[in-house]
């Protein structure tokens, strides 16, 4: 999956978006295990609307993605800060010489390892990321929301000057849901492009997640309702983990 034109359109389609209680929202899991980390990785950072605030706060972040579109959108934002790092890398093999105090993957960016050894090597990768006493924090789009929300429905906006609709697709033998976006945006509110998007999100039941992280190596592992610390109901749309190391 690769954002192209969507990359430069993806900051409006998000406008009502508030990554500044995701962000405090991890701030406040950093204090619930008393964590006061230093240097944080961020995976799949995307545009850097979240990265944003780690910066703002000054912390030493390197943030990443596999999209170069997305990022050069990221960078234009994040290049005042000179406590970030930003990188074209991917979550499956990512290296780095270092070790960092803190991971975080966010925005469902999980749903989109497909293959169930890729996801293996994402944790695998990160475990190996993380210095002694470090928290890995990710969240998931949960089953219930690919597949009775998100999944075999269609979603239309029309904003001033953006049109999509959003056909989606859930498989229920392999538990992907196929994304099919399109867009028609304007720059001058007369003439009108169109562009195409596929993306593909895989649901992951919880304690399959669990399982694979304590197979890595986490010996803690906690999971929550996301943006609480309540326990993931039927209906919970958003999982929330936090893996100790």
């Amino acid at each position: 999956m690769m954002y192209n034109e969507f990359a430069s359109l993806y900051d409006e389609l998000m406008y009502d978006f508030d990554y500044k209680n995701w962000f405090e929202y991890i701030e406040n899991i950093f204090k619930k295990f008393n964590k006061n980390p230093n240097t944080i990785l961020e995976m799949a950072c995307g545009t850097g609307n979240l990265s944003y605030f780690f910066g703002e706060k000054g912390y030493k972040l390197t943030c990443f993605d596999l999209s170069s579109e997305m990022l050069s959108v990221a960078y234009k934002k994040l290049n005042l800060f000179k406590n970030i790092r930003i990188l074209n890398q991917d979550m499956i093999d990512f290296n780095f010489n270092e070790k960092f105090d803190a991971v975080i993957a966010a925005c469902d960016s999980i749903n989109y390892i497909i293959d169930e050894k890729d996801l293996l090597s994402v944790f695998n990768n990160v475990y190996k990321h993380l210095k002694a006493d470090g928290i890995f924090i990710f969240d998931i789009n949960s089953v219930y929301k690919l597949k009775n929300i998100i999944g075999n429905n269609i979603f239309a906006e029309d904003q001033e000057d953006i049109f999509y609709t959003w056909q989606n697709f859930y498989n229920n033998k392999t538990n992907i849901c196929n994304f099919y976006l399109t867009f028609f945006y304007s720059n001058d509110g007369i003439n009108y492009r169109r562009a195409d998007e596929f993306h593909k999100q895989k649901a992951y039941q919880k304690e399959y997640i669990k399982k694979l992280l304590g197979q890595v190596g986490f010996k803690e592992i906690r999971h929550y309702d996301c943006f609480t610390f309540n326990q993931p109901k039927k209906e919970t749309e958003r999982i929330n983990f936090v893996a100790l190391k």
